[in-house]
């Protein structure tokens, strides 16, 4: 049986997870930041498979890290975006999970380069290099981490969601 739930239960499920994203990117901030990055919190990108409160939430908490960890203004908005983009296009594709966290992974890897090179001035790194280092850390996030947390939500999201 589908669960009905309010408006209040929604928007308390997005601030959880915007709160997720914040804590586990803060959490890891020595790995969640930099050319070569591993943002532990992008493995919460898997979430639009179980509900579409999740987006709104991963770009609240994605800029909000972003805010708190420093970044500079370009790296909050386009980093930010590229979650959005992310998350918004992997629950269009939520009928096929193991595509899920593949938009993710490729806005993060089109878009982050940019901001690093331009914005924070890695212009000794190429940007195609920046690109695969950031590909490299979102399958990572993304996929390994990602799907661990999907196999334990599926378990047990007739509970949650």
């Amino acid at each position: 049986m589908k669960q009905k739930h309010t408006a209040a239960f929604h928007l308390a499920s997005g601030a959880i997870i915007a709160a997720l994203y914040v804590v586990l990117t803060l959490a890891f901030a020595p790995i969640s930041f930099g050319g070569m990055q591993i943002r532990v919190a992008e493995m919460l990108t898997i979430l639009p498979l179980f509900t579409p409160v999740a987006i709104p939430g991963l770009f609240a908490g994605c800029v909000l890290a972003n805010i708190l960890g420093g970044a500079i203004i370009w790296d909050i908005v386009f980093g930010s975006l590229a979650t959005l983009i992310g998350a918004s296009l992997g629950y269009l594709l939520r009928a096929h999970r193991w595509l899920v966290p593949l938009p993710a992974v490729l806005a993060n890897a089109l878009i982050v380069p940019f901001v690093l090179w331009y914005g924070y001035g890695m212009t000794n790194v190429p940007v195609w290099l920046l690109m695969v280092y950031i590909a490299v850390g979102e399958l990572i996030g993304c996929y390994v981490l990602g799907e661990l947390l999907a196999s334990v939500l599926k378990r047990y999201k007739r509970f949650i969601f």
